[in-house]
């Protein structure tokens, strides 16, 4: 049996305790979001979805990509980043 008055049982336990705490808040796992991305493609713009090196659908106007982006993120409860011509995002937007 451990002994209770040493320091080194105290911070076991607590890391111990800290790990538990930690895995059960989802600390260390990799994010899910299904965020969809409206981005420029030879087409016009793209939709696709975060993580992904596929893109969705494509489309003529960024308008029409945005629509899309927004159906899907509504389905997953997610946000839809839109990027500028440069690539760069210009505007975010939650559709849940």
């Amino acid at each position: 049996m451990s002994d209770l008055r040493k320091t080194s049982f105290w911070s076991n336990l607590l890391e111990k305790l800290l790990k538990v705490i930690g895995k059960n808040m989802g600390v260390g796992r990799k994010s899910t979001s299904k965020h969809q991305h409206v981005v420029p493609h030879e087409d016009g713009w793209a939709v696709r979805g975060e993580g992904n090196s596929r893109i969705t659908a494509s489309y003529k106007y960024q308008d029409d990509a945005i629509d899309r982006a927004r159906d899907i993120a509504s389905n997953y409860k997610s946000d839809v980043i839109v990027h500028g011509k440069d690539g760069r995002i210009r505007d975010r937007f939650s559709a849940r």
